[in-house]
């Protein structure tokens, strides 16, 4: 395990390193994060009493959603990745003597981990900071902020391993630009990123929540919001364990059968 820590360290380390393109980012969050807000607001001023969550946890939802966005979006790609099986480079790393998907896993939840520092703290802080009814609220106990953090681990887990299957696809495609784009938009609205899994029709949201993408964001956001609490949280947070070990038992599995059948062609 020392290995992949090492190199966990070192891409987290070096994706510090951008600071001025994290900070170029933070006005498109902002904007977004207002626009979402404010949308949403108008809609609670009609009828305030007839949606799935209170609109103190709405706000508090879409701002985790923007200060945690480079863990959870699924259109955050480690191009690294991509192009190393796409140009060949993989050549290199299948000679070194460590296992190529603790190494990629462990290179993507870095950088994912760093953009993440970078942003969410200026974030957080003007979240905090804003008139009521537009600011960031608190946990509603320690116990249930306990539970965010171990569910934001293990969405950053599910969002990895996920990502691990689009990148093993590659082996078997032209061009990574079809199945990233089918993932994006499935990823972003099957996770709650573009409306809170709360607000879908009670059918559609029942088989939803079963699905990994519900194991992402809507998951640590609704958690700290406050919008999923005691034992619906354990359970989502049961859900998400299971299904951060189906997708790294299947990556695990996928990546072994088509490492074997890997050719590198040139010089």
């Amino acid at each position: 395990m020392k290995k992949y820590f090492a190199i966990f360290h070192i891409r987290f380390v070096n994706t510090l390193q951008y600071r001025a393109a994290a900070l170029a980012g933070l006005s498109t969050q902002f904007a977004w994060g207002f626009m979402l807000i404010f949308s949403f607001a108008a809609f609670y001023r009609v009828n305030p009493n007839s949606f799935p969550m209170e609109f103190s946890h709405t706000v508090s939802f879409i701002w985790i959603q923007q200060a945690f966005l480079a863990l959870f979006a699924l259109w955050f790609w480690d191009d690294d990745i991509a192009n190393s099986i796409l140009d060949g480079g993989i050549a290199y790393d299948l000679v070194r003597p460590i296992n190529l998907y603790g190494k990629w896993f462990s290179t993507s939840a870095a950088k994912r981990l760093a953009r993440a520092v970078l942003r969410c703290i200026p974030i957080l802080f003007v979240a905090f900071i804003l008139p009521a009814p537009y600011r960031l609220i608190l946990p509603p106990s320690l116990l249930q902020f306990a539970l965010f953090i171990l569910s934001t681990t293990l969405g950053l887990g599910v969002v990895v391993a996920f990502a691990m299957l689009v990148y093993t696809s590659l082996f078997y495609t032209v061009s990574p630009s079809g199945i990233r784009v089918m993932v994006m938009v499935l990823g972003d609205f099957l996770s709650g990123g573009i409306v809170p899994l709360p607000f879908f029709p009670a059918p559609v949201r029942n088989v939803v929540e079963l699905l990994p993408f519900a194991s992402m964001l809507n998951m640590p956001a609704r958690i700290y919001s406050g919008s999923i609490a005691g034992m619906d949280a354990l359970s989502g947070i049961l859900l998400q364990c299971f299904w951060l070990a189906a997708l790294v038992l299947i990556g695990t599995l996928i990546s072994r059968r088509v490492l074997k059948r890997v050719i590198v062609q040139g010089g």
